[in-house]
């Protein structure tokens, strides 16, 4: 299923779950994955590598970075219980909206996941990608693409969808401002839901009176979602 025109190069991700070695340090963690910026990452307290928890990549908007990334849903990482993880862009934002090709941040998100998939044991029912703004936008194009690894998207005020061939059905959670002067919502998140729910995916989305932001109880509906594995409130 092509949701753009096809470029040479797919957003393919080749990092898969696999079951940890062992026991792996909890809380605020800075991940050596080699990048030009931070990429950070939150184990809840209470991990246990016997016990998978769910999993959500966050992506940052324009110029932001890796902490505004975590910062997303870090209220909800010890209750109900989430292994948050968040990469900085290796420019100043992601590499298919500033290169225009798929290329440094693609192989950066691949070296994240899999050192967390490595250390950490994660529920592979519930392995999310998700983002603010440009980092949306990211979180459905390579959410999409790689629809065979995450089972849910979390896109919070998105732009667009970048050009792939999707694979996978992901659940999907949109949400955006109606008076958002940054993305507006007709050429934005309205044609995106219209598409995606041609193509059928599984879809809640959640139109709000506001701008460009994330409201307390939009973020609290999307980790409900994510936790109960609906594609529905």
């Amino acid at each position: 299923m092509i949701m753009e025109a096809a470029m040479a190069v797919q957003p393919y991700l080749q990092a898969r779950p696999f079951p940890p070695s062992g026991p792996a340090p909890t809380g605020n963690i800075r991940l050596p994955t080699g990048g030009k910026g931070d990429c950070l990452a939150y184990i809840p307290h209470h991990y246990q590598v016997s016990s998978p928890l769910p999993m959500v990549l966050l992506l940052h908007g324009a110029g932001g970075s890796a902490s505004e990334g975590m910062a997303l849903l870090q209220d909800y990482a010890d209750e109900p219980g989430l292994i948050l993880v968040a990469p900085a862009s290796t420019g100043r934002t992601w590499d298919i909206i500033f290169e225009r090709e798929y290329g440094s941040d693609l192989a950066l998100i691949d070296t994240v996941l899999e050192h967390m998939f490595r250390e950490y044991a994660i529920d592979t029912g519930h392995v999310g990608i998700g983002g603010f703004s440009d980092g949306a936008s990211y979180a459905l194009t390579l959410g999409l693409a790689n629809g065979d690894l995450f089972s849910h998207i979390l896109a919070y005020s998105p732009g667009f969808i970048g050009p792939i061939t999707a694979r996978g059905d992901p659940q999907i959670f949109i949400s955006h401002g109606n008076d958002d002067e940054v993305l507006p919502v007709q050429q934005c998140s309205r044609n995106i839901v219209r598409r995606l729910t041609a193509f059928e995916y599984r879809l809640v989305y959640e139109e709000f009176d506001g701008a460009h932001v994330i409201p307390r109880d939009v973020a609290d509906a999307s980790v409900r979602w994510f936790i109960s594995g609906n594609a529905g409130r």
